[in-house]
Formats: structure tokens, C-alpha cells, sequence
């Protein structure tokens, strides 16, 4: 079936974007026009197809595991395997060994593109492994050709003739399997198909308000759903992005002004880093036109620093998760320059979500300002969770599937975010909604960063417990509880606290591990 619902359709038309620059590369030194990055994109995509990758589970196309460092290489695999060559399995690098194979062998990948870095360790899990082929980034991309593989990528990239893309996948093809996790246990492979994957590139357009942003610097993980900017993003209308590494503020500003960048996407946690930076200045964000922040709460005196030291940005909050293709509600520029109390809400639902609050125990709709677990449908959901049929089955109910956070809306349609729903900590028989906690607590400006979990309690079932990062010569728990009892309700603040100058732990894509949190300081 036709339909202009594949990502073919989008590369096809970059086309017309010819000589403009399309990709930079910092760390290997590498820039490519349009022209020169889809003419790697179609042979690479000829180079995957030609590797005969294994389907699994009766799909019409095989997949190809991804466990490399950011690069442009990363970049072309995504687009090479949204084009039709495969379904893209990008695997998280922080991953312990024990967890990469338990995902290799649940994805019935019999092939993996690596770095030098992981190629070894790979090497050291092939007698578990037998089946799968290495597939090695070698020493044009800065590798290590000497480390164990079965193939070189850019070998087989150059020995490809020049090429068409493939044929146009249909919209139903599943497009990419990314395994969640981090925060709540033991991750479950996501299937998006090429109508996911497409429609929330086109959705992202006006949704974002891209305006005049032609350069946008990418330093998230690509193994993420968020990076998603780095190759979906300006993809549409040819937009140049520019690629790090890794995260690191000092050489981030830096390259905000040599390269004079005018978007950027980051967590909370990245942007605060970046205003800390001790060389940062008004001057540093001079380019920039637009910041998109999300995946954690944004503390408010961070967003008041960011409005302070840089007024002509657009702020943009998204919020979604890896099973609705990482996008299902928008606070856009307007919002955040109407201020206000929406600048506590993770705005309303995106172009074409429709989003309700239900009873996490009945599934009926709770009434407007109840919280209740946020239901999203649209076109944009997974299909199923991986080898998970029971799983998926209670997560997709009749087109809408069940998030597990936790919120409420406003009479504007604004939703305010309250919880994991799991994560929900009950305290002598009252809810209590730890993001409604560490936003009273982190509304101190001496406060860097704060996490409530529910530690057991033989008295009120759960205590509320906080850990805050900051300086134990500022803050104090005195401190800290006179503040949050001016802005919550007793039985919310927290029993006891930890303050500390050590950061909280997080997840690749900058989430608080309250699961750990809750593990360290239940001893």
C-alpha cells in the first residue's frame, strides 16, 4: 500500500537540498553536503540489505543491533535503516554485559555494528552469541581495525557502488525496536513502525515552532528515542546538524558559538550544567533561536536564569515516552513567554494526540482537575512490546495506550504531570506525588537538584523521603522543611532528608534512577 507515511518519503524529498550542509561531525573531523550524506545513506542501505539480516517474529524485514558511540556514521545507520534496509535496534552503551545479551538474544539480532570499544567486549560474549556477526566502524571512522570483526562497515560502504534508496517501505513495517528501561527495572523492546517514526518527524514541525533554526547541535545519546532530533528533526527542511560525542559543557557553549548554532535539545539536568559552566556568558547562547528541554522536570529557578540570561530564546518543553514515539504534549514558545502557572505544566497534547485521565484501577475518565494515569491515542503508538503479548496487551487497550504517569488537567487543557504511577508514595493513607514535592523543594534557589521516593515505614506505610543536592553548608533540613511547609501540605513534606554535594544517579537520557534511590537509602 502506498502511502507517504515512510521515511523514504523524507529522504527522497532532502533531495532537493543538494550542496547545503547536512552533517557535521566534530570528533572525526567529517562534513557532508546532502548530496554526499544520502549518497552514503543509500549505500549503506544497500551494505545492510546485502548482510542478510535474520527476521524475527514473521517481520518483513531483519534487524541490525547498534552498540557505537555518537557519530555520523549512527546517524547514517538510522536513516540507511529507516529507509527500508532493516529494523534499527540501537542498544543503550551504559549497559551492563549480562543486560546487552539478554537484549541481543530476546531481539534475534544475528548482526551488530560496533565501535573499537565494544567490539571487544562483544568478542568477549560471542561463545553466548554464537550467530552474531560483527560489524566494525574501522579506522576510516577513527577505530581500531585490529580489534575482532566479522566485517568493516566503511569497507563495505566504499566497495558499494552508488545507489537508489530502496523501494518505499509501507507504513505498517516495523521501523525500530529500542528497549526502555533504566527506571523502573527491566527494560521491554518497543516496536515503532515507519508510520510512528514518520508522522511525528512531520508532527514536529509546526508542534515546535522551528521558525528560521537551521543548525542544531546533538549531544543526547543515540540510542535514545530523543535523539531522534539528530535525525529526524531538520530533516524535512534541511537543516544542518551538527554532531558531539558525548555531553560535556564547557566544549557544548563553545561550539554553540563557533559553529553558531540556533537549536539545541537537553535535559534539565544538561541545561543547568551549561549555565554553570564557569565561562559561560550572555553571549555564549548569542545564536541560538530555540532550546527544546524535556525527560525530566525543569527546576523553576533554572528556567528563570534561562529567561534572564538569554530572552530572545524560545523555550520549548516536550513530553512523551519511547511507546508513543517520544512526543505527546508541547508547551510551546507562546506558553512559556505567557509564564505563569502553565510554566509548571507539561502543556497540551501535540498535533494529533488525544490524551485523558483515567482511574488506574477502573479505567473510567476522572474529572477535570483529578489526577488520574494519562491515556494517549494516535497513529504515532508502538506496535507491541517485543516477544511481550500479555504485556502489550495491558499497556494498548482499544487504540489508546496506558503511560503510567500519573497528572491532571487544567481547565485550559494544560497537563500537570504528578507521578510515576508506581512511583506513587502512599503515606499514613494519603497520596502523595513526589514531582509536587521536589518542585516545592527545588523552588529554593540554593537547592541544585532534588529526588522524593517512599522508603517502607512501620508507622505510616511509606515516609517520604528527599535527596537533595546541595551545599550542606547552605542548606539544612531545617531550612528545607520551613521552606516546602509555605508551599505544600504537611503530610507531602518529607520525614527525613539526605543532603549532599554528590549529584543524583541517572539514566543515560538524564532521568532520576529513583529505584536506586529507593535501594541505598532504604538500608
Amino acid at each position: 500500500m502506498s502511502s507517504e507515511l515512510n521515511f523514504g518519503r523524507l529522504l527522497r524529498r532532502a533531495t532537493m537540498y543538494g550542496a547545503d550542509e547536512a552533517i557535521v561531525d566534530l570528533d572525526r573531523q567529517r562534513r557532508f553536503s546532502y548530496s554526499e550524506h544520502l549518497d552514503r545513506v543509500a549505500r549503506l542501505a544497500a551494505v545492510l540489505t546485502n548482510l542478510d539480516l535474520r527476521p524475527a517474529n514473521n517481520q518483513p524485514v531483519g534487524n541490525v543491533a547498534v552498540l557505537t558511540g555518537a557519530s555520523h556514521v549512527y546517524v547514517e545507520l538510522w536513516r540507511a535503516s529507516l529507509a527500508g534496509a532493516a529494523m534499527i535496534n540501537p542498544i543503550n552503551t551504559r549497559l551492563a554485559p549480562a543486560e546487552i545479551i539478554d537484549i541481543l538474544r530476546d531481539a534475534g539480532s544475528n548482526a551488530i555494528v560496533v565501535d573499537d570499544t565494544h567490539a571487544r567486549l562483544i568478542d568477549e560474549l560471542r561463545p553466548q552469541l554464537p550467530e552474531l556477526h560483527t560489524v566494525l566502524l574501522d579506522d576510516t571512522d577513527g577505530s581500531d581495525a585490529t580489534v575482532p570483526h566479522d566485517h568493516c562497515l566503511s569497507t563495505l560502504i566504499d566497495e558499494q557502488q552508488s545507489c537508489e534508496l530502496p523501494p518505499e517501505p509501507n507504513p505498517t513495517d516495523p521501523a525500530v525496536l529500542l528497549y526502555t528501561g533504566g527506571t523502573t527495572g527491566r527494560g521491554k523492546g518497543v516496536v515503532l513502525c515507519q508510520r510512528a517514526i514518520t508522522l511525528t518527524a512531520l508532527r514536529m514541525q509546526p508542534t515546535v515552532d522551528l521558525g528560521s533554526t537551521q543548525s542544531y547541535l546533538s549531544f543526547m545519546p543515540m540510542f535514545h528515542i530523543g535523539a531522534s532530533s539528530s535525525w529526524s528533526f531538520y530533516l524535512p527542511q534541511g537543516g544542518k546538524t551538527v554532531i558531539m560525542p558525548s555531553f560535556e559543557p564547557a566544549a557544548v557553549n563553545a561550539t554553540i558559538a563557533s559553529e553558531q548554532i540556533t537549536a539545541i535539545g537537553a535535559v534539565p539536568t544538561m541545561l543547568t550544567m551549561l549555565l554553570d559552566d564557569p565561562q559561560f556568558n550572555p553571549d555564549t547562547f548569542s545564536t541560538l533561536q530555540l532550546i527544546v528541554y524535556g525527560g525530566a522536570p525543569m527546576p523553576p529557578p533554572v528556567l528563570e536564569k534561562l529567561s534572564a540570561v538569554a530572552p530572545h530564546v524560545g523555550l520549548h518543553q516536550a513530553y512523551g515516552m519511547t511507546e508513543a514515539c517520544g512526543v505527546a504534549t508541547a508547551l510551546t514558545r507562546a506558553d512559556h513567554r505567557e509564564g505563569g502557572t502553565k510554566l509548571g505544566s507539561v502543556g497540551r497534547p501535540a498535533t494529533g494526540i488525544d490524551l485523558e485521565l483515567r482511574s488506574p484501577a477502573t479505567g473510567e475518565r476522572t474529572p477535570r482537575g483529578d489526577v488520574g494515569e494519562i491515556w494517549l491515542s494516535c497513529d504515532s503508538l508502538m506496535t507491541e512490546y517485543w516477544n511481550q503479548p500479555e504485556t502489550t496487551a495491558a499497556a494498548l487497550i482499544d487504540g489508546w495506550y496506558r503511560t503510567g504517569d500519573a497528572g491532571y488537567l487544567d481547565d485550559e487543557g494544560y497537563l500537570y504531570l504528578a507521578d510515576r504511577v508506581k512511583d506513587m508514595i502512599v503515606s499514613g493513607g494519603e497520596n502523595v506525588y513526589s514531582l509536587e514535592v521536589e518542585s516545592a523543594i527545588t523552588s529554593l534557589p540554593e537547592v541544585d537538584a532534588a529526588a522524593v521516593v517512599g522508603l517502607e515505614d512501620p508507622v505510616w506505610g511509606e515516609r517520604v523521603h528527599a535527596v537533595v543536592t546541595a551545599d550542606p553548608a547552605l542548606v539544612t533540613e531545617e531550612l528545607l522543611d520551613r521552606h516546602v511547609r509555605r508551599r505544600i501540605a504537611g503530610y507531602k513534606v518529607p520525614r527525613s532528608w539526605t543532603i549532599s554535594t554528590e549529584p543524583l544517579p541517572l539514566s543515560a537520557t538524564g532521568k532520576v534512577l529513583k529505584r536506586k534511590l529507593r535501594n541505598e537509602h532504604s538500608r
